[in-house]
């Protein structure tokens, strides 16, 4: 479907969802968490990183990794493709932000009330008890590529705090997850942007809105198959911005 055909579809639209994927966050240079990874920390599996397993077998190492991923969204900024998405909100009556990325790179780019899937890096906790922990931003203290970091305690019960992201074995936080499907079921537009939408149960979003009677329109630079109710449009995730100049001008 033309570019021009998907912005008549975009005027039109009263509720866009816009569900975007790690492709969205690698053109602001935040490697993809399958990318193999650089330096010190290619001698481990991303995998093996992400569960409660790995972080209780070895708090330091895992820590040092995630706080290492925080210092590279610190020192990211939105690109094209947030600024297009939050700029929706000056043209369509009802925008939704769903992410799967753990970063706040949506946020600083202006949308509101994005919905974390995954969970946030802005947001660790407890491993034990669960209490909510406040870091601070400034990023002197970060490490390096490939060092441990002693996690802190916990203020309520003394227990080591861990990232705030939706680990390997972990369900998606019930409400975000609720919240999501709400706005997949409810919206007449849903784009898809840098994911493959093969991901359970994230992928059964676009699904969701399909089901309700939605056009979905995957974006990503890689085609993959879709069903005769979908549309592809290949290219960056910075090609929304053309799509909403294209739409509003």
């Amino acid at each position: 479907m033309p570019l021009t055909t998907i912005a008549k579809l975009l005027q039109e639209a009263r509720h866009v969802v816009v569900f975007t994927g790690a492709g969205v966050s690698a053109e602001s240079g935040i490697p993809t968490f399958r990318d193999a990874l650089t330096g010190l920390w290619s001698r481990f599996d991303p995998a093996q990183l992400a569960t409660a397993e790995a972080f209780r077998a070895d708090p330091g190492l895992c820590w040092g990794w995630y706080e290492w991923r925080r210092l590279k969204v610190l020192q990211a900024q939105p690109n094209a493709a947030h600024l297009a998405i939050a700029e929706l909100a000056q043209h369509v009556p009802k925008p939704t932000v769903v992410t799967q990325n753990v970063d706040d790179l949506h946020e600083r780019a202006g949308s509101q009330d994005v919905i974390h899937l995954h969970g946030s890096l802005r947001a660790p906790r407890c491993i034990d008890c669960g209490h909510a922990h406040v870091t601070s931003l400034p990023s002197n203290e970060l490490p390096v590529d490939g060092c441990r970091l002693e996690p802190p305690r916990c203020a309520e019960c003394n227990g080591y705090i861990r990232p705030g992201v939706v680990w390997f074995g972990e369900m998606l936080p019930e409400s975000a997850w609720s919240a999501g499907l709400t706005a997949a079921g409810n919206c007449d537009l849903f784009f898809s942007i840098g994911t493959s939408g093969v991901v359970f149960p994230a992928a059964e979003l676009p699904l969701r809105a399909l089901g309700a009677g939605a056009r979905v329109v995957h974006v990503n630079p890689v085609r993959f198959e879709v069903s005769g109710q979908e549309v592809f449009l290949q290219g960056p995730a910075s090609v929304m911005q053309e799509l909403v100049e294209s739409a509003f001008g």
